[in-house]
C-alpha cells in the first residue's frame, strides 16, 4: 500500500450505502504488513447466494482451488480476505492454512466450512500463519457492522494507491436493490479472470446459477479487457454475493439469468465491474497516465481484442506513453505482431482524436507540436482503424514508468 496516491485516482468517492444481510469488520492481523488492518471479515445471513470466477493460471493459490470446490454448494455466510501473503505455491502448507482459515471463520460466524469463502493476495511462495486468524476472526464477527466499506476496501490493499469501491441502485420488480462492489490490483494485471481480488454484493434475491451467468458475461468486457503488464495473478478471484433480503421489499426471486425484469439489474451489475476495473487500470503501478486502446475495422470482435491487447501490452508502446511521445510506430508493431489480419496499407492510427497516420503512412495534416500538446493528458485514447470488417473491441492499459521498475524490484524487500 502506497503512501503517494495515484495522479490518476477518481476524484469522487461513492458514499457506499449498506446492504441488508452483510456485515463487514477489519483488522490488523500482522501478516506481513505492520501498522495497518490486513484481514477483512464480510458476515452474510442465512440464505446468501454465491458465484465466482478465478485465474486460469495453471499455477493457482491455496484460496482459489478452496473456493472452486465451495462454489458447488452456490451458498456463503462468510467471506476472508487477507494482505500480505498470497498463499500461493505453498505446497500442502498451503492447503491447511486455508482450512484452518475456514474453521476458525466458521466458529466465529457460526457456519459450516463449506459456507466459509477465502482469498489472499501479496508475496508468492510464502507459507500464511494461518493461527494469527485465531481469535482475530471472532472479534471481527461481533465487531462486524453493515457499514465500513472504505475500511473493508481499504484492508485488502498490497501495492494499491487507493481503495476501490463502486455503488449502484436499481429497480428489481417494484423494489430497489443495491449493488457494492470493491477491489484490489495495481500490479500482476491481465486478463484470464480475474485479474485481481474483487467482491461484489447485493440483497436481490438471485440464484446462484444467475449470478454465476451475470459474472461470467459481465467480466469480458470489464476486468477481462484490462492489463497493466500482462501477467495473470496466481490469486485472481471474483466472487459475488446475493444476500436475497430485498424480497422482504417485493423485489421478485430471480432464477433464470434470461428473465426479462433482470434487465435494469444486469446493465446496474455490469457498471458497478466496469468502474471497479478502470480503477485497478488507473492504479497501474507507477502508473501516471490512463490508456484506452479502441480497435475498429477488425474481421472480428475476437481478432480486435487480440490486437487492442498486443498494443496495451507492448513494453514499448507503454513507455512512449509514459515519455508523452506519439511514436505510432510501436503500435505499428504491436498490430503487426498480433498475428491478426491487417493491412498495412488500410491502417489509421489516432492519439486522442487527432489522426497520426492514414492508409499506411504518416498522415498529410500531421503535425507534431498539436500531438505532442494532446499527449500531456493524463488519459491517453490510441485508435487504431484496420479497414477490414466491423469488428471493434476497446482495452484499458496504463503507461510503463521508472517507478514500475521501482516498486517490482523492492517487492519482497
Amino acid at each position: 500500500m502506497s503512501t503517494t496516491v495515484s495522479p490518476l485516482a477518481p476524484t469522487d468517492v461513492p458514499e457506499m450505502p449498506a446492504i441488508a444481510g452483510v456485515k463487514l469488520a477489519t483488522a490488523a492481523a500482522g501478516i506481513r504488513y505492520k501498522g495497518r488492518t490486513d484481514v477483512l471479515l464480510a458476515v452474510m445471513d442465512k440464505g446468501t447466494t454465491a458465484a465466482g470466477v478465478f485465474t486460469k493460471s495453471k499455477c493457482p493459490s491455496a484460496p482459489v482451488e478452496w473456493c472452486r470446490a465451495r462454489l458447488k454448494g452456490g451458498k456463503a455466510r462468510a467471506l476472508v480476505v487477507n494482505s500480505g501473503n498470497a498463499n500461493a505455491f505453498t505446497g500442502k502448507t498451503g492447503k491447511q492454512s486455508t482450512a484452518l482459515t475456514a474453521q476458525i471463520a466458521s466458529k466465529a460466524v457460526g457456519c459450516a466450512t463449506g459456507d466459509v469463502f477465502l482469498a489472499s493476495t501479496g508475496v508468492i511462495g510464502e507459507p500464511l500463519d494461518a493461527t494469527k486468524f485465531d481469535g482475530v476472526l471472532a472479534t471481527l464477527a461481533e465487531a462486524a457492522t453493515p457499514d465500513g466499506w472504505m475500511d473493508a476496501a481499504t484492508a485488502i490493499m498490497t501495492t494499491d494507491t487507493f481503495p476501490k469501491v463502486a455503488t449502484a441502485t436499481v429497480k428489481l420488480g417494484k423494489a430497489r436493490v443495491t449493488i457494492n462492489g470493491m477491489a484490489k490490483g495495481a500490479g500482476m494485471i491481465a486478463p484470464d479472470m480475474a485479474t485481481m481480488l474483487s467482491f461484489v454484493f447485493t440483497d436481490a434475491p438471485l440464484s446462484s446459477a444467475v449470478l454465476q451467468s451475470l459474472l461470467k458475461t459481465g467480466v469480458e468486457d470489464t476486468f477481462n479487457a484490462i492489463t497493466i503488464d500482462s501477467d495473470t495473478s496466481t490469486s485472481d478471484t471474483l466472487l459475488a454475493f446475493a444476500t436475497g433480503a430485498a424480497a422482504e421489499h417485493g423485489a421478485p426471486k430471480i432464477s433464470r439469468a434470461s428473465d426479462p425484469r433482470l434487465k435494469a439489474f444486469t446493465k446496474a451489475f455490469y457498471e458497478v465491474l466496469a468502474d471497479l476495473a478502470e480503477q485497478v487500470a488507473r492504479d497501474g503501478e507507477g502508473a501516471r497516465k490512463l490508456v484506452e486502446v479502441i480497435v475498429e475495422g477488425a474481421t472480428t470482435k475476437v481478432s480486435a481484442r487480440r490486437i487492442a491487447m498486443s498494443i496495451a501490452n507492448s513494453p514499448l508502446v507503454k513507455t512512449a506513453i509514459a515519455g508523452e511521445d506519439a511514436n505510432w510506430g510501436r503500435v505499428v508493431m504491436a498490430v503487426g505482431k498480433a498475428g491478426e489480419p491487417a493491412n498495412r496499407d488500410k491502417l489509421s492510427i489516432s492519439f486522442n482524436g487527432i489522426r497520426v497516420a492514414k492508409s499506411g503512412a504518416r498522415d498529410p495534416s500531421y503535425n507534431e507540436a498539436e500531438v505532442s500538446e494532446v499527449m500531456k493528458n493524463p488519459k491517453i485514447q490510441i485508435k487504431v482503424a484496420l479497414g477490414l470488417g466491423k469488428g471493434r473491441d476497446r482495452v484499458l492499459t496504463c503507461d510503463l514508468t521508472k517507478e514500475y521498475v521501482a516498486i517490482n524490484g523492492d517487492y519482497r524487500s
